[in-house]
C-alpha cells in the first residue's frame, strides 16, 4: 500500500501530464487514504450528528474501516439514505438539508481526495470556486 501523500502526488502528476486516471476503484481498498479522510472531517461540527442510523464519527475504528473496504472489494457497499431536516431561513422559509451516515461521508471524502488530486491540476489557475485554498478572496487579488 502507498502511503496517501505518494499516492496523491502520483495522481496529480498523471493529472498535470494529461494521463488518464486509471484503476480508481482498487485506490478504494488502500487503509491510508481512509485515515486521511478522517482526519479532514472528523473535527467538523456535523461529524456527531446522526444520519438514518446510529453511527457517528465515535463509533469509527480500523475495523469500521476494513468492513468499508471489505463490503467495497465484494461490491456490495450500500449507500444509505441521507436523514432529511429543514433549517429556519431568516425570510420564515425552510431550507433542506440532508444528514449522511458517517461511513458515507468517510468513502465520499476518499473519493473527493483522489478527483480532487487528479483534477484540481488541469483547472485554469485563473480559477477560484470550490477549489481549496482558493475563493472570491484570491480572484479579487488577483485582479
Amino acid at each position: 500500500m502507498q502511503t496517501t501523500n505518494t499516492y496523491l502526488g502520483l495522481l496529480r502528476e498523471r493529472g498535470r501530464q494529461g494521463l488518464p486516471l486509471a484503476r480508481v476503484y482498487r485506490q478504494l481498498f488502500n487503509t491510508h487514504l481512509y485515515l486521511t479522510a478522517y482526519g479532514k472531517i472528523y473535527r467538523n461540527a456535523g461529524s456527531m450528528t446522526k444520519g438514518v442510523t446510529k453511527e457517528t464519527v465515535d463509533s469509527m475504528s480500523l475495523e469500521k474501516i476494513q468492513d468499508i473496504i471489505g463490503a467495497l472489494r465484494l461490491e456490495r457497499y450500500q449507500w444509505q439514505p441521507a436523514r432529511r431536516t429543514y433549517i429556519a431561513k431568516r425570510n420564515g422559509k425552510k431550507r433542506p438539508l440532508g444528514l449522511p451516515v458517517w461511513s458515507d461521508k468517510l468513502l465520499a471524502e476518499v473519493i473527493r481526495l483522489i478527483l480532487n488530486a487528479y483534477y484540481d491540476v488541469q483547472f485554469s489557475s485563473h480559477s477560484h470556486g470550490f477549489r481549496e485554498g482558493r475563493g472570491c478572496h484570491t480572484a479579487l487579488q488577483e485582479i
